[in-house]
């Protein structure tokens, strides 16, 4: 579904003279092996880490690490499929297959991080792509950058829909009484089907779940972000109540919800895949999604209902015996424990 985007190539490959090497110095090609077979990682030296977001986006944090580019989940409406049309790759199968690296990602985030110019705010992970996505287990980037943001005391935050976070739950327990993290657990929808059709190759809904519950257990600040939730698909009031209320049981520390959003690039992908699977409800998107974002009435609409499942499953189940709690996401001492949760706002990614 992906098209030959314009743009030149962004950086320079060994076996290739004609890039321009603005972004990266390029490494290698290497191809995935055993789990990752199939897979083609870009080896890159990146310029800078630490990116700053700009002034205009709706995103409530101003600085990001993404370590990866193009992810093997192959979620069909991520959005940051676009992202690889800048370096001359396109957003249809090479984002799910061809993995850019950013090999000295750790040490760039130990020198930035060192940087007199550096206040030490909140950075967000996970914001392009999934930092714990299956090649992680073999580069351990988005660990390595954990532990530098951990020594420097930095407070930080996690988007994933991984359980291999919890391989670091060492580090997120000493980021709890530091400088702070929260991370949040993304869940469309528990229905195996969307999940199967929209998700092909991530975790099932249930281990993101677990996951969820084995974090909050650990005492590490975690919720669940109901995202994206697809018109038509995945926003049948069953469908948000089951989820919701999993989320509830989970012991998430949040909840919160991100509509579907199609920027231009995934906008193109994403539509030519519901006009192949899902043809009924073309006009409707067409109609209601005349620019990137759902009506602000719809996406206010949205938010509320879930906000009211999660109050309503709260309530079942403080009544039923209560639910765990974690330190609230915010720089404390240790000894200073605190149950006080996340504010809803600084989550949402829209």
């Amino acid at each position: 579904m992906g098209t030959q985007p314009a743009s030149p190539l962004r950086w320079r490959l060994t076996d290739d003279d004609g890039g321009q090497p603005e972004l990266f110095d390029a490494v290698e090609r290497v191809p995935g092996t055993r789990e990752l077979a199939g897979l083609e990682f870009l080896h890159v030296r990146a310029k800078r880490v630490i990116n700053r977001v700009p002034e205009a986006s709706r995103m409530p944090f101003r600085y990001t690490i993404n370590a990866y580019r193009g992810c093997s989940h192959a979620c069909v409406y991520c959005f940051a499929r676009p992202s690889h049309e800048y370096l001359n790759l396109d957003r249809g199968r090479d984002f799910d297959t061809r993995i850019v690296v950013k090999v000295n990602a750790v040490e760039r985030v130990r020198a930035e991080l060192a940087s007199r110019r550096w206040a030490g705010e909140l950075i967000a992970l996970g914001t392009n792509t999934d930092p714990y996505q299956p090649c992680e287990g073999r580069y351990r980037l988005t660990r390595g950058i954990i532990e530098a943001l951990v020594e420097a005391g930095n407070p930080f935050s996690i988007v994933t829909k991984s359980p291999l976070v919890v391989r670091d739950v060492d580090l997120l327990i000493a980021a709890m009484a530091g400088g702070g993290v929260h991370v949040d657990m993304s869940v469309g929808c528990l229905d195996h089907d969307v999940w199967r059709a929209t998700e092909p190759h991530a975790p099932s809904p249930e281990r993101r779940l677990e996951t969820v519950a084995a974090l909050t257990h650990a005492g590490v600040s975690c919720g669940v972000l109901v995202a994206p939730v697809l018109p038509g698909i995945s926003d049948g009031d069953v469908q948000l109540d089951r989820l919701v209320a999993a989320g509830v049981a989970a012991g998430a520390q949040s909840i919160a919800t991100v509509a579907l959003h199609l920027r231009p690039g995934v906008r193109e992908h994403y539509l030519g895949w519901l006009r192949g699977t899902h043809p009924e409800l073309l006009a409707d998107h067409l109609m209601r999604y005349r620019t990137a974002y759902l009506g602000s009435d719809e996406r206010r609409e949205l938010s509320a209902r879930v906000q009211e499942l999660a109050a309503h499953h709260r309530r079942q189940a403080n009544l039923a015996g209560g639910l765990p709690t974690t330190p609230r996401w915010s720089r404390r001492e240790a000894s200073e424990p605190t149950q006080t949760p996340p504010r809803e706002d600084q989550l949402r990614l829209i």
